[in-house]
């Protein structure tokens, strides 16, 4: 775990032990006060819990005995809470309410602007479903958390395919089907050979996702979809962010969810792969589309979730990294600890998040010094302009 300005990692615990309304030590944090560390520690302990209970249960209901890293979740929760003066959640649907309605920037976490957006909450507050922000909370450990699990699923099926094209055939498939329904076997595109190498990908659509027996899907990046009402939408009737959430949480409402009536019929791809590789594939697709454009040759990089090497572009070695994060000081992070093995990287994201305000400077602020001239944020329309100008200064530095 990495030191500094964006540590999440472990710090001891002080006044262990401190029941609310006890009178408070020199030193001790007043109530509702977090102690420093424990509280951004906790916020990512909670991230994993619910990233690894959106996985494990349907989250209908929460039955006992509770899954071991969700007791241990509530038990931090229970006693740090005691700890500040705060009354703790009685039980793991309480602690689930709590991670949909108190953000980052709660005095029980007090996590740092300079870390998490203020106001990001774990749980969605309409689809009560783990946010993205929550994936890229419990994707930052040692061990690489959900994105690496996205990152082992497609190296494994890398292996199985054998041949490039195979794997790249596959990998095409799984971004641009996050769900898959029988009735997709007679549509136009379909390869039983691809289908029969990924299938083991895809599991039943789980019952959390369901609105009265019907699956609702994002038509804009095809993710799950739930109303905030908990009804089935009307056909045709419209529909805002207030009133529906997507897995993708930033799509725009011009149309309205489709409805699958038959959800035992269709299949959806495991929930690492939608986040890290389904969603971010629009923006993977528009970047490779520049570079094909201008000319410019690229070769995928076996081992990432979306990376590619770049030719024909002067005596260094450029690469290009495409991600869809809400969070970029996480981003940075993200970056920061991989091992950067090329002389310069441009890291492209969807042009509606670098455009944010305070994103670009966020991620920037984020990385070492020794590391901002060597990664570059940039949009798929800037792709090309911003390779151009990296050659320009690689010229006058030589």
């Amino acid at each position: 775990m990495r030191s500094g300005p964006l540590v999440l990692g472990v710090a001891r615990r002080r006044g262990r032990g401190m029941r609310a309304g006890a009178a408070r030590r020199p030193g001790q944090p007043e109530a509702g006060e977090a102690p420093e560390d424990v509280g951004i520690e906790l916020f990512c302990e909670l991230a994993r819990m619910v990233a690894a209970l959106a996985e494990v249960q349907g989250l209908r209901s929460f039955a006992l005995p509770y899954p071991g890293l969700a007791q241990r979740a509530l038990d931090r929760t229970v006693m740090h809470c005691l700890d500040v003066g705060e009354t703790p959640p009685r039980s793991l649907p309480e602690l689930w309410e709590w991670c949909r309605t108190r953000p980052a920037d709660d005095p029980l976490f007090a996590v740092p602007a300079s870390l998490v957006t203020p106001g990001t909450t774990l749980v969605h507050p309409v689809g009560r479903m783990p946010s993205r922000s929550c994936l890229e909370v419990a994707s930052y450990r040692p061990d690489g958390g959900v994105a690496a699990q996205a990152r082992a699923l497609l190296g494994d099926l890398e292996a199985r395919c054998v041949t490039g094209e195979r794997y790249r055939q596959c990998r095409r498939f799984l971004a641009r089907h996050p769900v898959v329904h029988r009735q997709d076997r007679f549509g136009p595109g379909w390869s039983q050979a691809v289908w029969s190498r990924v299938k083991d990908l895809y599991g039943p659509l789980p019952e959390s996702l369901l609105v009265d027996g019907v699956f609702l899907r994002c038509p804009s990046c095809g993710l799950p979809a739930l109303p905030r009402d908990g009804a089935v939408p009307v056909p045709g009737s419209p529909a805002t962010d207030a009133d529906i959430w997507c897995e993708g949480e930033e799509c725009p409402r011009h149309d309205p969810p489709e409805l699958i009536r038959e959800p035992d019929q269709a299949w959806i791809l495991r929930g690492s792969l939608r986040t890290f590789l389904a969603l971010p594939y629009r923006t993977e697709e528009a970047a490779r589309d520049a570079l094909d454009r201008a000319g410019v040759g690229h070769d995928a990089l076996s081992g990432s979730l979306s990376a590619y090497r770049l030719s024909e572009t002067g005596s260094g070695i450029v690469d290009i990294q495409v991600y869809d994060r809400l969070q970029p000081a996480l981003l940075a992070a993200h970056l920061t600890d991989g091992a950067l093995l090329a002389d310069r990287a441009l890291v492209v994201v969807p042009d509606a998040l670098a455009g944010r305000d305070g994103y670009r400077e966020s991620f920037t602020d984020a990385l070492p010094a020794l590391l901002r001239d060597r990664l570059v944020l940039t949009t798929p329309v800037d792709l090309v302009p911003d390779l151009g100008r990296a050659r320009r200064e690689e010229k006058g530095d030589a």
